[in-house]
């Protein structure tokens, strides 16, 4: 275990802090390989996005100041685009299920007392 991973688990904020940025990170690698399996160039890549090609090296370096759209549109250009519709899928959310399905959490109205005094 590095000291980072270990200074992460043992500190909250410093997970939080890292767990964005390393999942951006990841997601840019994985970029740049679809980009490199398909043989593009970042230039054509770029082309395809609209956007420039410092763009396309902030994306596949998972930089997180490049806006999410980019993101967005590299994966459309890559045919992947398909995939990201399991990002926060209901579907999928085990813990949001629960918590709306749950009794405790519900509101209830109180009954008043029926006045027929008219």
């Amino acid at each position: 275990m590095s000291i980072i991973s270990y200074m992460a688990a043992t500190d909250p904020l410093l997970a939080f802090e890292q767990a964005p940025a390393a999942a951006l990170v990841r997601l840019g690698s994985r970029i740049r390989l679809a980009r490199l399996r398909r043989q593009l160039r970042q230039e054509d890549l770029a082309a395809k996005i609209g956007r420039t090609r410092a763009t396309v090296i902030a994306i596949e370096q998972g930089a997180s100041g490049t806006e999410i759209g980019a993101y967005v549109s590299a994966l459309w250009a890559l045919g992947l685009l398909q995939e990201l519709e399991l990002v926060a899928d209901p579907g999928l959310d085990r813990d949001g299920q629960a918590l709306s399905f749950s009794v405790s959490d519900k509101r209830v109205r109180v009954r008043k007392p029926l006045n027929n005094n008219f």
